[in-house]
């Protein structure tokens, strides 16, 4: 028993329980609403694209944040624009976004990479995180569970149906704005947890799993949230005792949540469709 509690001893894990808990589930929040719209890969070119601002802060001595966050609402813009001004689908536009930042970023590793530490931008290090660290991912992290609790109703109008949502008096671009705004902020905290490569898992797998569970919105949202805070806080929690990358287990455990869901849901699992498909072939037979 005492060997369970030994984690709950040390500041730096307690830190990083908190964190991880919290940016899992303002990541998981967004992950219901990019679910309801089809836009998980969203999340995945946002991941990648935020790799340059980070090497131009590691550059420039300046908190990984600041370059992260700029990097990632002008790549949110970007694609924002394209998706507005041309006829481009939704997939070749994060394709471009998502290569052209990428390849950006990676190009300013290699012009210096002794300043920045590639090992930090792919795999994250939530464990070793700084005081000053920390109270940016707690900033924001409760801003935008803030603006996410005060408006989701009026972002679950918009990305059901954008003209209703003007017709009522909504403005969908705003939104739009805001709701890509937070996606950013949100990437940056998630990066320093489980690392840019692994950033979609947390804003696509919860929203996934809790869609397997129920047909209701605000329902999807709440389990959502649970298992993005849940699978968050116990992955670093484990990584004390299997001394293993934080943001590795953390993703491997949500991945494995969501593959028992997917087999046992009792509506929308693998083994209800199943039986689903065995009582129509009965019915028919009779």
């Amino acid at each position: 028993m005492t060997l369970l509690l030994e984690p709950f001893s040390y500041n730096y894990m307690l830190n990083a329980m908190w964190i991880s808990a919290l940016v899992g589930g303002v990541c998981a929040f967004l992950s219901a609403f990019l679910m309801l719209k089809g836009w998980s890969l969203i999340g995945d070119a946002l991941s990648h694209s935020i790799v340059p601002g980070v090497a131009g802060a590691y550059m420039l001595g300046l908190p990984f944040s600041i370059g992260a966050f700029f990097s990632g609402g002008l790549a949110a813009a970007a694609m924002l624009f394209l998706n507005q001004r041309t006829k481009l689908k939704e997939d070749a536009i994060i394709g471009l976004i998502f290569s052209s930042f990428f390849g950006l970023g990676l190009f300013m590793i290699s012009l210096k990479p002794t300043a920045v530490s590639v090992q930090t931008i792919v795999l994250g290090n939530i464990l070793a995180i700084t005081p000053e660290d920390t109270l940016q991912l707690a900033i924001i992290g409760f801003v935008s569970l803030s603006l996410l609790l005060l408006k989701w109703k009026d972002l679950m109008v918009v990305f059901f149906d954008e003209n209703h949502a003007r017709s009522i008096g909504l403005s969908p671009n705003l939104l739009k704005v805001m709701f890509f705004t937070l996606l950013s902020a949100s990437t940056v905290a998630a990066m320093q947890t489980v690392g840019a490569f692994l950033v979609i898992c947390m804003v696509v797998t919860p929203g996934a799993t809790a869609y397997l569970l129920t047909d209701r919105f605000s329902r999807l949202l709440w389990i959502a949230v649970a298992i993005g805070s849940i699978t968050s806080f116990v992955g670093t929690y484990a990584s004390y005792f299997l001394d293993g990358a934080t943001g590795g287990i953390i993703v491997v455990l949500q991945t494995v949540v969501f593959l028992s869901i997917f087999l046992l849901a009792p509506k929308h699992g693998l083994l209800a469709a199943r039986r689903k498909t065995s009582k129509a072939l009965r019915e028919f037979r009779q």
